[in-house]
């Protein structure tokens, strides 16, 4: 944010000659595999009851989206360009200082919801965003109306209360940036409130009403890949590095690196440790496994590991 400062809200100090901004929105809830209830809500809510499993946030289940959809976006581009004759253009997909969301909403794609997402009443907020600079000068399209009403579901289920109010969000409580963005020890205070997830959270957009009528991607790039989902801790603690690049490539997981996915396996390892007995936990293979790596060469991996150990069940 400061080094970017104001370019964020000034698109032409970013890319120098753009007038306007195309928005686009991809959905990407993946496709229901055989066997799969139709309610993907409340199927993701029970992840969350079972603390030996580790939980990958939905969108980052299949392809990077970065790649998918800024791919896409480029191909527009070049046909508007070769229809029109020439276009100064560029696509972004949360890869520069874009305002994406904000742009979003001023274009009608949705509102903003009291988590901060944007919210389309006939696909919920499961989709990314994604933006087209271009040096033409285009008829503006309208913002569309709120909805959220009096519901504050998304701030009463926030596992660190990281919405501090509506529209208004600290990033430094919040899990997906905690699980993907933090590069550091993640705060003692917060470890116990994030339970089994792994990379990412979803529970702002679990609880939301306006979720039922979130789209299935129509794209194979977001199914959920195969050895990600529905893992137990212990499986993907076992991962080696090279293990770890061979199943996240082309994997939005894979930026974190071998060690931050450590970190969160530990900090999700050590929640299962004080899980009650009635959750099923095999506490001793999962001491176990976190004592097979008590002279990992990383410092920040052994903090974690060392406090999973000290956990005991309530």
């Amino acid at each position: 944010m400061a080094a970017h400062g104001l370019k964020r809200a000034r698109p032409a100090e970013l890319l120098p000659g753009t007038v306007s901004v195309i928005t686009a929105r991809m959905n990407y809830l993946p496709a229901l595999a055989p066997g799969d209830e139709p309610d993907w809500q409340a199927r993701e809510l029970a992840r969350l009851e079972r603390p030996g499993e580790a939980l990958i946030s939905v969108y980052a289940r299949g392809r990077d989206y970065h790649k998918v959809m800024r791919t896409r976006l480029q191909k527009l581009g070049e046909r508007i360009a070769a229809h029109l004759g020439t276009l100064g253009h560029r696509a972004f997909t949360d890869s520069a200082p874009v305002l994406e969301a904000e742009l979003a909403v001023r274009s009608g794609q949705g509102w903003r919801g009291k988590h901060t997402l944007v919210l389309e009443r006939d696909a919920g907020s499961l989709f990314f965003l994604g933006e087209i600079y271009v040096d033409l000068v285009l008829p503006p399209s309208s913002p569309v109306s709120a909805h959220c009403g009096s519901c504050s579901a998304c701030i009463s289920i926030c596992p660190t209360q990281a919405i501090v109010a509506p529209q208004r969000l600290d990033a430094r409580r919040c899990i997906s940036y905690l699980t993907i963005e933090h590069a550091g020890a993640i705060p003692l205070e917060l470890r116990p409130l994030i339970g089994n997830r792994i990379y990412g959270c979803d529970d702002c957009q679990l609880i939301c009403p306006w979720n039922k009528f979130a789209q299935r991607s129509a794209l194979p790039d977001f199914d959920e890949r195969s050895g990600l989902t529905g893992q137990h801790l212990i499986t993907l603690w076992g991962w080696s590095e090279a293990d770890f690049l061979r199943h996240t490539e082309g994997s939005a997981i894979r930026r974190i690196g071998h060690e931050r996915w450590l970190r969160n396996l530990a900090v999700a390892m050590g929640n299962a440790l004080r899980a009650p007995a009635s959750a099923g936990v095999d506490q001793s293979a999962l001491r176990s496994a976190l004592q097979n790596r008590r002279e990992h060469p990383s410092m920040l991996v052994r903090e974690h590991l060392n406090w999973a150990l000290a956990q005991v069940a309530a």
